[in-house]
């Protein structure tokens, strides 16, 4: 009983320390889903939109941080957001939520009292060689996804779905390697999910949450260019070792 209580505690205490953006951003995101949840009829989709999108932002804010807590609120959010996609149709991020699961949270649970010092210290950033493969990796899996979904479901949006699927895995395959550029990855997606979730919003498949919560997420990717310890100008206001 002890030792989980000291467990629930350290990950309590891992919502602590953040810069300073990330606690601004996290409550604009929070008061602009709560403005949209009370603004529409309360269905189940908009309420478990509302708890997915504010646990999501909490994840991809802890991530910013390189602060471990993001395991379990990946884990949560992403049950949320499979829900989501399904009633919405967007059945390739279904498995986007699947492949975060499996290469951002489970990692991090594995290894949760060990990964914000692993992560800290073990950052690698891009040579040609790994710009060429995740590119090519990127647009290989889009093709083949965005063919796929449409062939085999009922998928209303498979080119926007496969771009947003494809995007994010390479970024969850990137981020689990430790390497930095996953960033221009995660910029990429937030920017590929708001036009999908943009577009489905305006189909009427699926609550605005949605892409509101993909827009905070580009604040987010835009904000850990300057703040977060992946990149050297957040690491030299922690006093961390630059990254070469």
């Amino acid at each position: 009983m002890q030792s989980s209580q000291n467990y629930f505690s350290w990950l309590a205490n891992q919502l602590k320390g953040w810069p300073q953006q990330n606690y601004y951003l996290f409550w604009f995101a929070f008061g602009c889903q709560l403005m949209t949840l009370v603004a529409a009829p309360l269905t189940p989709v908009s309420v478990i939109t509302f708890i997915g999108t504010t646990l999501g932002v909490l994840c991809v804010l802890a991530i910013n941080a390189t602060k471990a807590v993001n395991g379990w609120l990946g884990l949560v959010s992403a049950a949320c957001f499979v829900f989501v996609g399904f009633t919405a149709r967007n059945y390739l991020s279904i498995f986007e939520q699947l492949a975060y699961v499996i290469t951002l949270d489970l990692p991090v649970l594995i290894s949760v009292r060990s990964w914000n010092d692993d992560t800290h210290n073990h950052l690698r950033t891009f040579a040609a060689k790994q710009w060429v493969l995740s590119i090519s990796f990127t647009l290989i899996v889009w093709a083949l996804s965005a063919f796929l979904i449409g062939t085999l479901t009922s998928d209303p949006r498979p080119v926007y779905d496969g771009m947003a699927f494809a995007i994010s895995l390479t970024g969850g395959i990137v981020c689990f390697l430790r390497y930095n550029n996953q960033y221009f990855w995660w910029l990429a997606s937030g920017i590929a999910q708001l036009i999908l979730w943009g577009i489905t919003y305006a189909q009427g498949d699926a609550s605005l949450g949605m892409a509101i919560n993909s827009s905070i997420y580009v604040i987010n990717d835009i904000l850990a260019f300057t703040v977060s310890p992946w990149f050297n100008a957040g690491r030299k206001r922690m006093g961390l070792k630059s990254i070469h």
